[in-house]
């Protein structure tokens, strides 16, 4: 990624390399086959390919589903080749920008790490790419080469445990060298932590690739350079914000930038709010607030309440639903004022410290609290 609003211009081709992944099959069975994530790949790769990067720096890997038969060469997608190709080597390869599409089933671990299964995963073993190990693999001096990194992956990114595994997944880090301040990546992430990424297997693409794929064609004069990812997100963001509207799906994409300069998630980039109703004003806090996957589970939620203390935590009403409970714990903060908000504010994000969610919650909570000073004529 460039550190301005300005992409970079004048890249080489021949200085740019693609690792491009798609598993649409996978050995654990047809209960996990996954039409699209192939096909997404080759339209991808294509993309790079039509902008001038040679065929032999384009790293594709595949596993397609039948009767789908790409018309480009690529090698396989099992676990120890796509470990051999971050390991060894890309890394061996002189260029400066790195493009890195995934597409396939993915999960997030006990640990906060975003798997990614590999075609050879079977129910028994789920051999996975560990996303966040080879970001900072790639951060380091492991790899020297590749300044500027985008990293675009399309996979579901739910809860291990919500999924009935027998066992967690097993550690799989890559190895990772001495961190330096050379690299600038950016990672853009279909589903967010928590949340299912929608596929389409009736076009056989996923949501997320699919808007990709569009924003990138309209952009396809500045590749095989990076774009500029402060202008490419808003327009994912406004795409999801379509199909949710739709009910097509929940997903809401992630974007983290990392460089010597900064390290951020992106705020939510929604049109601004009129001034509107207390029942408007407290239905975006509880929104705001239910977007934290640990609303979902009673047992996070009370330890949400414990982390309030007696003093706030003893006089909330509770529910085993997760909106009426988000409804009373508001509600009885905001009769306290914003100082008890603020509270609750710093109780979430010890307990999930997602900037994003952050800074949606914040902007809830003191518009919340600014209703409520409203009300009492404190302002």
């Amino acid at each position: 990624m460039t550190d301005k609003a300005t992409p970079a211009r004048g890249v080489d081709p021949a200085r740019v390399h693609a690792l491009v992944v798609g598993i649409e099959q996978y050995e654990a069975g047809s209960s996990w086959d996954l039409p699209g994530p192939a096909r997404d790949a080759v339209a991808f790769h294509a993309l790079l390919r039509d902008a001038g990067v040679p065929q032999s720096q384009l790293h594709l890997h595949l596993s397609p589903l039948a009767p789908y038969t790409p018309d480009v060469a690529y090698a396989p997608a099992d676990h120890a080749t796509l470990r051999h190709a971050l390991v060894r080597h890309l890394p061996e390869h002189q260029g400066d920008v790195l493009w890195v599409w995934w597409g396939g089933h993915g999960v997030l671990d006990r640990a906060g790490h975003t798997r990614l299964f590999c075609a050879d995963a079977t129910t028994a073993d789920k051999v996975a790419v560990d996303l966040d190990s080879a970001l900072i693999r790639y951060a380091g001096d492991a790899v020297p080469g590749f300044a500027d990194q985008l990293w675009i992956v399309d996979a579901c990114e739910t809860f291990e445990e919500r999924l009935g595994f027998r066992g967690p997944l097993p550690p799989d880090a890559l190895p990772a060298g001495e961190r330096t301040l050379g690299h600038r990546q950016t990672v853009l992430r279909a589903a967010g932590a928590g949340r299912a990424a929608a596929n389409d297997p009736v076009r056989a693409t996923g949501l997320f690739s699919d808007v990709l794929l569009g924003l990138l064609r309209e952009r396809a004069a500045v590749l095989p350079a990076l774009p500029d990812p402060e202008e490419l997100f808003p327009a994912v963001r406004r795409s999801f914000a379509v199909l949710r509207a739709e009910g097509r799906t929940a997903q809401r994409p992630e974007i983290r930038m990392r460089s010597p300069e900064r390290t951020e998630i992106l705020p939510r980039l929604e049109p601004p709010r009129s001034p509107g109703s207390g029942v408007a004003v407290l239905g975006r806090a509880v929104n705001a607030l239910l977007d934290y996957p640990l609303m979902t589970d009673p047992a996070e939620r009370q330890a949400l309440v414990e982390a309030l203390g007696p003093r706030l935590g003893s006089t909330m009403p509770r529910h085993t639903k997760p909106r009426t409970d988000a409804t009373g714990m508001l509600t009885t903060l905001a009769r306290r004022g914003p100082e008890a908000l603020g509270e609750l504010l710093s109780a979430v994000t010890a307990l999930d410290d997602d900037p994003e969610r952050q800074a949606e919650l914040a902007a809830a909570l003191g518009e919340l609290g600014g209703a409520g000073q409203a009300r009492d004529g404190r302002r």
